[in-house]
């Protein structure tokens, strides 16, 4: 019977994962294909910029809101970050793909689906897409962490070209070849297991996929009003929005301020929305609330002050209730405090 040695059970095990390696390796770098190669989605202010997909993530990021919140008030800062983010990314997929360093590429890929996973693991209009996205990117370079990379990688022709350098216990924990661990049972099990355990730990917070109601917070807009102040000649709230699909905004068509009975003390139209001034807005952050052809755009995660003029309206005391109207038909209302 031939007997497989340590390093060629181990090189086998590099082999087997290859597609893997190679899959998830485009799968990181091609976001640096996608930025800067096919289109230049790295500029601020212009459409498609990237930062303002990392700011969709931030109303019901997990553990991570804090730093997602200082990004997007901080637009230098978010720029700068985002070409980090992607420069990491196209050198850690390429080096996947090459299978050079690959246990420590496999790390960059854990930590980067990790990312992906608890700011955007609530996204996804139907198939839980970005949650998905982020939990087999962590098993992934979990896995390609235990077996590094076989025959077809750099890593392997290192290893053969010059055996005294990569049989250090650095080049095996950082590149290939065997496992420099005592117990790999004991790893790969408390490893899976820890891996699992967010599967359904971000699973059931995310959707609900584990026990009671499923839920998805990407099919519906969600306004949140706050903030609602006034004086003898305007009205300024504020408006967040943490739902909804975030391929494209909610579309404001109706604010109207009723009275105690629900009469319409002042209308402000579809018409008006898509022509409100810059002077009446204050965003806070990089997606930015702003008037459209035909509403006034809230994209997912925006947050601004609106201010609107009150002038018309004689008796004040009476505004009870502020509402908002959506192009869906649906409908967020909120208390005047006097």
């Amino acid at each position: 019977m031939k007997h497989i040695t340590n390093s060629q059970s181990s090189n086998l095990a590099g082999l087997y994962t290859l597609s893997l390696r190679m899959v998830i390796g485009w799968t990181y770098f091609s976001a640096f294909w996608r930025r800067l190669i096919l289109e230049n989605k790295l500029i601020p202010d212009e459409k498609g910029y990237i930062g303002e997909k990392f700011n969709h993530f931030l109303p019901n990021a997990l553990g991570i809101k804090p730093i997602i919140e200082y990004l997007v008030t901080h637009p230098d800062a978010l720029q700068r970050s985002m070409m980090v983010f992607t420069i990491i990314e196209a050198i850690v997929g390429l080096f996947i793909i090459l299978g050079l360093f690959t246990r420590l590429m496999s790390i960059g890929i854990f930590s980067l689906a990790l990312g992906i996973l608890l700011g955007s693991g609530w996204l996804g209009t139907t198939c839980l897409d970005e949650w998905q996205i982020g939990v087999l990117g962590v098993a992934g370079g979990f896995v390609l962490f235990l077996s590094g990379s076989g025959d077809y990688s750099l890593d392997n022709y290192l290893i053969r070209k010059n055996q005294t350098f990569t049989q250090t216990k650095w080049f095996q924990w950082l590149g290939s070849g065997k496992l420099p661990i005592s117990q790999p049972k004991t790893f790969v099990l408390i490893g899976s297991l820890i891996i699992f355990g967010l599967t359904l730990y971000t699973n059931q917070y995310f959707h609900g996929g584990v026990w009671g109601t499923l839920h998805n917070k990407s099919v519906k807009p969600k306004l949140e009003i706050s903030n609602i102040s006034h004086n003898s000649s305007d009205l300024k709230f504020e408006v967040y929005r943490t739902e909804g699909a975030d391929v494209y905004g909610s579309f404001l068509i109706g604010i109207h301020i009723l009275d105690k009975n629900g009469t319409i003390l002042k209308e402000i139209d579809h018409k008006e929305l898509s022509k409100l001034s810059k002077q009446s807005i204050k965003n806070h952050y990089v997606a930015k609330v702003k008037p459209g052809k035909h509403s006034l755009v809230i994209p997912l995660g925006a947050k601004a002050d609106i201010n609107i003029s009150i002038d018309d309206i004689l008796q004040k005391e009476e505004m009870h209730t502020l509402k908002l109207i959506d192009i869906s038909g649906i409908e967020w209302l909120q208390s005047i405090q006097q």
